[in-house]
């Protein structure tokens, strides 16, 4: 599946292309289901296009399924063996991609190909996005944009953690009870309201209301980014942030490419783990067949997903 035209779902079309080769220190996997991220809607929407986004992009960032040959420095024993992987940009709405080799985790027994997508790229962000905001027991944690893969898991690591309270931002009472079950304690609008303050507060939407979370925020407290779904801020958060001197706020942006592969690999395996004993829920909201791609992304930009929208590749 290509964004063959940037704009509506509609340019996500089928093509045929020929087999992707894997390089040095890659592995090529037969994919079982590809994950459908908001990273995704943003490079379909040409959103992405001044980061060197062209159409003809194959999207998707992570995929599960049954490794059937290695690159180069590969230990080759990696074959036949199902894993989950990130494929970095793109490259996962297909029947192969290849994947880095040193990302790669091997699927448990127990834990579908569509749960992996769901929980890994997903997991591995909130892990380390609460980790990067300095989290720690007993704190408060609202989480903005609640509902979609890493809204989810950051909800229930902040609540495995042992945090005060978790607070979340959705769009319905109907959506913001699914939170509860998942460990939220406060359910809030989409605009935050409060009359609380918090001492971390994850943000998976940024956009034009990203500075009225830093309202939002206790003494010093600290916003970490972890997703765009709303694209970048407005100009003046830096004024924002000064206009609250004296409650000696933080404000940063986290991506998972700045940590390093061993540490990606541990903790996803761990997550998988945990999914496998029932103490992390993998939240799968539907599962489409990858020739309904295009649908999957008006799902997206129609805010119907909870959890993960995941594209399944029949054998």
């Amino acid at each position: 599946m290509v964004v063959q035209t940037f704009g509506s779902p509609d340019g996500v079309v089928v093509v045929d292309l020929p087999d992707p080769v894997p390089a040095e220190g890659q592995v090529l996997v037969a994919v079982e289901a590809a994950g459908v991220g908001g990273a995704d809607v943003l490079i379909r929407r040409g959103d992405l296009a001044a980061y060197g986004f062209r159409e003809g992009h194959v999207p998707g960032g992570e995929v599960a399924g049954t490794v059937v040959s290695t690159g180069g420095g590969v230990d080759p024993s990696w074959v036949g063996r199902r894993v989950w992987a990130p494929t970095g940009v793109g490259g996962g709405y297909a029947e192969l991609a290849v994947v880095p080799a040193g990302l790669v985790v091997a699927l448990p027994a127990g834990l579908s190909a569509e749960e992996s997508v769901a929980l890994g790229g997903a997991g591995v962000v909130a892990h380390f996005g609460l980790a990067h905001a300095r989290f720690s027991p007993g704190e408060s944690v609202l989480v903005r944009g609640a509902s979609g893969g890493i809204g989810t898991m950051a909800v229930q690591l902040a609540a495995r953690r042992g945090a005060k309270a978790v607070a979340v931002t959705t769009s319905s009472a109907a959506r913001g009870e699914r939170l509860r079950v998942l460990g939220a304690t406060h359910v809030l609008g989409r605009s935050g309201t409060t009359n609380d303050g918090y001492d971390v507060v994850v943000d998976v939407v940024a956009g034009q209301d990203l500075p009225s979370f830093l309202d939002r925020l206790n003494p010093n407290g600290r916003l970490v980014v972890v997703g765009a779904v709303a694209g970048p801020p407005p100009g003046d958060v830096s004024t924002r942030m000064m206009a609250a001197f004296r409650k000696s706020l933080s404000f940063s942006t986290f991506s998972a490419d700045t940590v390093s592969e061993e540490d990606r690999r541990t903790v996803g395996a761990a997550q998988f783990a945990a999914a496998v004993r029932g103490e992390l829920r993998a939240v799968v909201h539907e599962a489409l067949p990858l020739e309904q791609a295009a649908l999957a992304h008006r799902k997206m930009d129609a805010g119907e997903v909870f959890g993960r929208i995941v594209l399944t590749v029949q054998a």
